[in-house]
């Protein structure tokens, strides 16, 4: 970029009358952000100087002839009379983007420049304090529009032109170089401004629009109704949502465009469509009609259809005492007088089909947003409306609402403080807005006061003294909607154990057939009050289930609550028994309780369904571990981090493996079955092992083996010593885990469980490789292998072949170690243990990379890190990085 002349430079100006002059302002986004330093801010004047000068340059309008004023974080220009307008917005708003866009690119963010250019024209004065003009007052009030800086925030530009209707009309819609329908025209409403401007992206245009040839702003002449309500300010975030409206309107030609809204109570399904629609005024120059049908409210009385179009006929214009007295009448009526017209209409807040479908219209020529609680699947089926379902914001649009609404200060002073109250509302929009609206009211209180309050209070602390302006009183009126079983349905949803369930654990939780909770599932969704995920997993928000719960508190007598808690627990142990099982086959069954009455288990049908469902369900079975602990339910406790273990190991879940037997060692201490003690002080300790605590391990595995001693049960003994072994191992005493491995085979033998047997033979030869007494390895190792094989224990023998792959690579043999490994790959990668197949693929780059075949050892360790990564296994992924690191370069491929 060309330097410019000295800030402070202007061209000579006569004092004289005011002179018609074209005006450009241009304005730095975000320039006073906190994470910009003096340095950047002096950086970023310098950038808005120079970009500026070479743009005008570039579009052949001289720096030096130009008269300009300093704003601080931007400036303003006016051009030589004689220069043609159109230079302004046909080539000097590109040439600024492509300016800006090539310094953004080499730049720190601090130092990245994105600004807002508005073009305006109209009589200027000047005096001895510089220029002065209402047509330059409303060429900055332009650049101040929340529409104008919304389509810079929510577009990737590097620069973004607002020009005024009269710029528009007069320069842009006679342009042979620009398109008039990629402008997009935006509401100015700023002090005492209220008017429209037109709102373009230089480098990004937006998509062209066929434009009428008397596209106007909206009039403000009698007979042409406005009845929409003012658009919500700050709007943020619905970027998507609100393409998806742009979209579905230009695709629909010929036909009424019915568009259904749908989202929980304060998801903000109101502000959308207002927000959409003041963005589109200029697609209905014939008018917008608002009704609120009121579905959804504090009196419980939804407005009659007949009352709705009755409202409708008159804003059109028609006679009260003229309207037919029959409501199908007044329905043809009102189709009558829209017909032909280019109109919106907004029903909002609707509580079914029945009371919308009176009120569309028949002519395509119009556009209907209907806003409601419930899906309106009627207003889908039988009128081809789309259907749009809001869910809650992201991090990123939640902190954008709060920082629309107190100001990027506010937050900056309390940082930790508003990451907790973005993190406590989860994305709501409601609860955001009543939480923003209490700062505002209250800046002396701050920001960590809020959190405090909605961390100890819940949704309590939600509730305003406005009526209808809190969270507990919205979602009292959807819960109002509901008959007596789905509002059961519902409270008790909001009262089990975990985050989400699926259909067969919600069956359990109520005691329902499944047919029918399916039913009563569907009408919960249908009010927004509850959201099923791709895997057909039924959750609600945080919020609603905390009021869910404190209104079940209230209403549910407490023994129908925890029938409902014990019946899904037992569903949860129930059908973990029967997966644990098909992972673990091997394993002696422990006697499990019969299950109650009405609950319903859900038998997996194989391994990979069993993983699938432990997946989906792996945080609710804690949670129903959990809730177990909460009412004495000690067995229960213990079983469920028995039945989850195989799953916690194969998966590599080992903080999770470590409070599930924790609660398991707590509950053991209340029975009085001693297996139940040693097992838990074993499977803790081994626990412990896995994350590296040796300290912690070591004393719950040797109480674990003097409880064994004491109690005088081989198997259990057996045990204790294979858990020591393991330790041991791991914290790199492989003479002590040798030992205690050989104990444990003597002792496996004596009890005629050859599984059991494969894995001790297993361990010896593992730690014997370990040692270099690679003979005896080979020897357990293929001992073992026989047996796993004969036993089809899938797991078994792809360790076995593991360690016999090991053991081969420390021979030297690096060529059977692969053949080894990649049998072993075939038997897990699709099995479900990501713990071995992650040491496994480790293992095979260490042979690979010893052949010298680097680029396959590359792959290899590339699988094993990705693995690593996931299972949390940070001191391993480090390993495996150096290594990857060291290897040579990737070869290229052979010359064809």
């Amino acid at each position: 970029m060309t330097a410019p002349p000295p800030a402070d430079s202007r061209a000579p100006v006569t004092m004289a009358s005011a002179t018609h002059r074209t005006i450009a302002v241009f304005d730095v986004e975000g320039f006073g952000d906190l994470r910009r330093k003096l340095p950047d801010q002096l950086a970023v004047r310098r950038v808005l100087y120079t970009a500026v000068a070479e743009a005008l340059g570039t579009a052949g309008v001289r720096w030096v002839d130009c008269y300009r004023e300093d704003r601080g974080d931007g400036l303003f220009v006016l051009v030589p009379p004689e220069v043609p307008k159109a230079r302004l917005v046909e080539s000097a708003p590109a040439a600024l983007a492509g300016v800006l866009t090539a310094h953004n690119g080499s730049s720190p963010p601090q130092r990245r420049v994105r600004m807002r250019m508005a073009v305006h024209a109209g009589e200027v004065a000047f005096d001895d304090h510089g220029a002065t003009a209402t047509a330059l007052t409303a060429a900055f009030r332009l650049l101040d529009a929340p529409a104008v800086k919304q389509a810079l925030a929510e577009s990737p530009a590097a620069v973004v032109l607002v020009v005024s209707r009269w710029i528009f009309d007069e320069v842009v819609r006679h342009s042979s170089v620009l398109q008039p329908g990629a402008f997009r025209p935006v509401r100015v409403r700023v002090k005492e401004t209220d008017d429209l401007a037109w709102v373009a992206l230089p480098g990004h245009p937006y998509p062209v629009e066929e434009l009428a040839p008397d596209e106007v702003a909206p009039s403000s002449s009698r007979g042409v109704p406005r009845q929409l309500p003012a658009p919500p300010t700050p709007f943020a975030g619905r970027r998507e949502e609100l393409a998806e409206l742009d979209a579905a309107l230009r695709d629909e030609p010929g036909k009424v465009a019915v568009h259904v809204i749908s989202g929980a109570g304060g998801m903000g399904k109101t502000w959308l469509a207002l927000h959409w629609a003041h963005r589109n005024l200029h697609r209905f120059p014939d008018g917008q009609l608002f009704v609120d049908l009121r579905g959804f409210g504090p009196d419980g009385a939804p407005m009659d259809p007949a009352v709705a179009l009755r409202g409708l006929l008159e804003a059109l214009g028609a006679e009260p005492g003229d309207l037919p007295a029959d409501l199908h009448a007044q329905a043809a009526l009102f189709r009558t007088l829209v017909d032909g017209r280019r109109m919106l209409l907004v029903f909002d807040n609707a509580v079914d089909t029945d009371q919308v479908t009176a009120l569309l219209p028949g002519s395509p020529t119009c556009t209907v947003l209907v806003t409601s609680r419930k899906r309106l699947s009627g207003l889908i089926v039988r009128h081809g409306a789309e259907h749009l379902s809001l869910d809650v914001l992201d991090d990123r649009d939640a902190r954008a609402l709060l920082t629309d609404r107190l100001g990027e200060e506010r937050l900056a002073a309390e940082p930790f403080a508003s990451d907790e109250l973005v993190k406590l509302c989860r994305g709501y929009p409601l609860v955001l807005a009543v939480l923003a609206g209490r700062a505002r009211t209250d800046p002396l209180s701050g920001l960590g006061a809020l959190a405090e309050e909605l961390r100890d209070l819940g949704v309590e602390a939600l509730e305003e003294d406005e009526a209808g302006a809190g969270l507990p009183t919205v979602l009292s009126w959807s819960l109002r909607g509901l008959t007596a079983e789905p509002r059961q349905v519902f409270l008790l949803l909001c009262t089990a154990p975990g985050v989400d369930a699926g259909l067969p654990a919600l069956a359990g939780l109520t005691g329902l057939p499944l047919a029918r909770v399916r039913k009563v599932l569907r009408a919960l969704e249908d009010a927004s009050l509850i959201s099923r995920n791709l895997l057909n997993r039924y959750t609600t928000h945080d919020l609603v289930r905390a009021y869910g719960s404190a209104v079940a508190e209230r209403e549910l007598p407490e023994e129908v609550r925890e029938a409902a808690r014990r019946r899904v627990v037992d569903f949860y142990l129930q059908t973990v028994h029967i997966a644990n099982r098909l992972l673990d086959p091997d394993e002696p069954p422990l006697p499990t309780p019969p299950p109650l009455p009405d609950s319903r288990p859900h038998p997996p049908a194989d391994v990979l369904e069993a993983l699938a469902w432990l997946d989906g369900e792996h945080v609710n079975l804690l949670a129903a571990q959990h809730a177990a602990a909460a009412r004495g339910m000690h067995q229960v406790v213990w079983q469920f981090a028995v039945e989850l273990r195989i799953f916690h190991m194969w998966r590599s879940h080992l903080h999770e493996a470590l409070t599930a037997w924790q609660a398991a060692l707590n509950a053991a201490r209340h029975l009085s079955d001693p297996v139940a003690r040693i097992r838990a002080h074993g499977l803790l300790g081994n626990s412990h092992s896995r994350l590296g605590r040796h300290a912690e391990a070591i004393p719950h595995l040797l109480q674990a083996l003097h409880l064994a001693t004491e109690h005088g049960d081989p198997a259990e003994l057996a045990h204790a010593h294979r858990l020591l072994a393991l330790a041991l191992g791991r914290r790199g005493d492989h003479l002590g885990a040798r030992r205690h491995a050989e104990r444990t085979l003597a002792l496996y033998r004596t009890l005629d469980h050859p599984p059991w047997e494969a894995a001790a033979l297993g361990l010896v030869g593992w730690y014997a490789a370990q040692l270099d007494d690679l003979d005896t390895a080979r020897e357990h190792t293929r001992a073992a292998l026989v047996l796993h094989r004969r036993h089809r224990n899938v797991t078994g023998e792809a360790t076995a072949l593991d360690c016999l792959g090991w053991i081969e690579h420390r021979s030297g043999r690096h060529d059977n170690a692969v053949r080894y490994y990649r049998q072993a790959l075939v038997l897990v990668r699709h099995h479900g243990n990501t713990i071995l197949t992650a040491e496994t693929f480790d293992h095979l780059g260490q042979s690979l990379a010893a052949l010298g075949r680097h680029d396959q050892a590359r792959e290899a360790w590339r699988q094993a890190l990705d693995l690593y990564h996931r299972q949390g296994r940070e001191t391993v992924v480090e390993r495996i990085q150096r290594q990857l690191d060291n290897l040579p370069a990737r070869t290229a491929p052979p010359a064809p």
